[in-house]
């Protein structure tokens, strides 16, 4: 049986009113860290239908850049889960970050792309990185990130906390301990760096385990990172696109069908192992 839990929506404007000024003028980019997010009950039961590591659904990325487990099918959401995940999609939920943020007409991704349940093993990483902006299905523009943490008891010397760079990937100006009924949302940029570099040192059968979800707009502001640009998850030390690189890439978008890029664009990354567009966050 699922809980009877629904989010308020005047607690949802309560806490959009008192974390707005704040996110907004976060550094190195907007976002806040909201802890307590939700009842502690409802999340243990999200703990409990976890999949063990070893079900053969989770997709496993294993790379000098990540080592991860995702998982967006949803047969591996027990009934509280996926009850959770409708209430992070909902309208009430959407209104509340709108709010937040000041991002209006936000979307969410009922696929999950990337997103949905999060599994990091002892010695798993993920490089510091900044995010694909456009759905690879609807086309529409990434523009927020939210992770909910689920680990009772992690400690710092544990690693695995969410580090937030600057824009010249200069330094690390924000460490977030990866604790439990915490919620991290930021805004997805090209140049929103971030990761847990640090290969975790948790004990042997404990892991790093989050919700992720990301939410996406028709449009980003030509103001934003350039109108109608798109661009793929790029890694700190990768070497950046030169122009001319770019202007090849959109000439053979503007004359190849959608499917012959996609299927170009899937074949370079398993020649990369796992790197590019691929499920992260």
């Amino acid at each position: 049986m699922t809980p009877d839990f629904h989010f308020s929506s005047r607690y949802l404007q309560q806490l959009a009113a008192t974390h707005r000024d704040a996110y907004r003028s976060a550094r190195p980019f907007p976002h806040a860290v909201i802890d307590d997010f939700m009842p502690e009950d409802v999340l243990d039961l999200v703990v409990a239908e976890f999949p063990e590591p070893s079900d053969s659904r989770w997709w496993a990325l294993d790379s000098s850049n990540e080592r991860k487990l995702t998982g967006q099918d949803h047969t591996m959401f027990g009934p509280v889960t996926r009850h959770v995940l409708e209430q992070l999609n909902a309208a009430a939920f959407l209104d509340f970050l709108e709010g937040l943020t000041g991002i209006a007409g936000l979307i969410p991704d009922p696929h999950f792309h990337g997103g949905g349940l999060h599994q990091v093993e002892r010695g798993g990483h993920l490089s510091v990185h900044a995010d694909f902006n456009r759905h690879p299905v609807t086309g529409l523009e990434r523009r927020l990130n939210l992770l909910l943490y689920l680990n009772r008891g992690w400690q710092d010397a544990y690693a695995g906390a969410l580090e937030l760079w600057d824009k010249d990937l200069r330094a690390c100006e924000q460490r977030i301990l990866p604790v439990f009924n915490r919620c991290v949302v930021f805004t997805t940029s090209r140049f929103s760096y971030h990761g847990h570099p640090d290969p975790l040192a948790c004990p042997e059968g404990m892991a790093r385990r989050s919700l992720a979800l990301y939410y996406f707009s028709r449009e980003r502001p030509a103001t934003e990172d350039g109108e109608n640009v798109r661009w793929y998850t790029h890694f700190a030390g990768d070497a950046e696109p030169t122009p001319a690189v770019d202007a090849f890439k959109r000439g053979l978008r503007r004359w190849l069908p959608p499917v012959a890029v996609d299927a170009a664009v899937a074949i370079r990354e398993r020649l990369r192992g796992g790197r590019g567009d691929r499920p992260r966050g």
